[in-house]
């Protein structure tokens, strides 16, 4: 399909941490936007926050994303789409919690596309590496053909007793499977003219501009607050912090893929991972302890150039497609501690 280059953009769960910025990189590529929040009060702020792009933008409510029909009169009018409402909470019991939502919620909007999106040319579907990584006792890297149904096996056989972050895993892993099926089916029937393109970050970090608690760091988004609970406020112990660890990538340049991967013609079609690179904790400690003395020294004798990373992604397809020009840590950093100072959260008053 040809490149989204102008129009309007469905953005579901537009009040999100990623979502916000994807809104903010559509408004300022000349897109229009209509947004899906869950409620008026959640409306307001995002309303609020551009206000200057007046009626470039449009916020509507969307109560139940899993509801079939949800998204129907929201993707009558559009060019676009990006799915990008879906949860990230690690501390679940029942795997239905994150599975059903995460699952439903993509088939509802792409159903909708299907059966109303007539001037639909590409769907953007946020995904994870969540869905790409399978744990092993050895370091592995990992490509966009590689698939976690390790996940899925865990919390079919365990259920409830399964690992959270099995249960997070399997619940990415089975939206975007979903979404390829919808594609799939649809697209040997002939009903539909639009491709569909998924971006599987890492975890995630950068600046958030999404509403937030002002009195209250633990109001965070998940992969947000645990930087700052482990980093900042120093909740982990040496050891966890000289090993634990994974890749991750800025917000920002999260959002940019979103972004890109409308107006790429050559996007099209594809599962595209956007990682920045790897890390441990310790990292993250030494390089916000640089920036600010308050930060916990943490594991002192931690050495990077011993550190084994067990998850590494291949960025090949990224750069070949995309070509961003990746935030590095010091400044994502930077401009997480500039918030949380203008917050009020960081230093801590003795």
């Amino acid at each position: 399909m040809p490149a989204v280059t102008s129009g309007k953009v469905l953005v579901t769960g537009a009040n999100g941490y990623i979502a916000f910025w994807v809104v903010k990189g559509l408004l300022e590529a000349g897109f229009s936007v209509r947004g899906t929040v869950r409620s008026e009060t959640k409306a307001k702020y995002v309303q609020d926050y551009f206000q200057s792009y007046g009626d470039k933008l449009e916020i509507v409510v969307v109560e139940d994303i899993t509801k079939e029909g949800a998204f129907d009169e929201y993707v009558k009018d559009v060019v676009a789409i990006e799915h990008t409402a879906s949860p990230f909470i690690l501390q679940i019991d029942d795997p239905n919690e994150v599975i059903a939502p995460a699952v439903a919620g993509t088939t509802s909007v792409l159903q909708s596309v299907v059966d109303h999106g007539k001037n639909v040319r590409r769907v953007v579907v946020t995904s994870s590496t969540g869905a790409i990584l399978e744990v092993h006792p050895e370091p592995r890297t990992f490509n966009e053909s590689n698939w976690n149904d390790q996940a899925v096996q865990i919390v079919q056989d365990k259920g409830s007793a399964a690992d959270s972050a099995s249960k997070y895993r399997a619940s990415k892993t089975l939206a975007e499977r979903a979404a390829w099926k919808v594609v799939e089916i649809n697209k040997n029937k002939g009903k539909i003219n639009w491709d569909l393109v998924t971006i599987a970050p890492p975890f995630v970090y950068g600046p958030p501009i999404q509403e937030l608690n002002s009195s209250d760091p633990q109001s965070l988004n998940q992969s947000l607050k645990d930087w700052f609970n482990i980093v900042l406020l120093g909740t982990k112990d040496n050891e966890f912090l000289a090993n634990v660890g994974s890749s991750w990538v800025d917000v920002r340049d999260v959002a940019k893929a979103h972004v890109l991967a409308l107006s790429t013609e050559r996007a099209g079609g594809e599962r595209i991972i956007v990682s920045t690179g790897t890390w441990k904790w310790q990292d993250w400690v030494n390089i916000a302890r640089e920036m600010s003395p308050d930060v916990p020294a943490g594991a002192v004798d931690y050495n990077p150039s011993d550190a084994v990373h067990m998850f590494v992604y291949d960025p090949t397809k990224e750069k070949k497609i995309f070509g961003i020009d990746l935030i590095e840590k010091e400044e994502s950093v930077r401009d997480m501690l500039k918030v949380f100072a203008e917050k009020g959260w960081w230093p801590k008053e003795n």
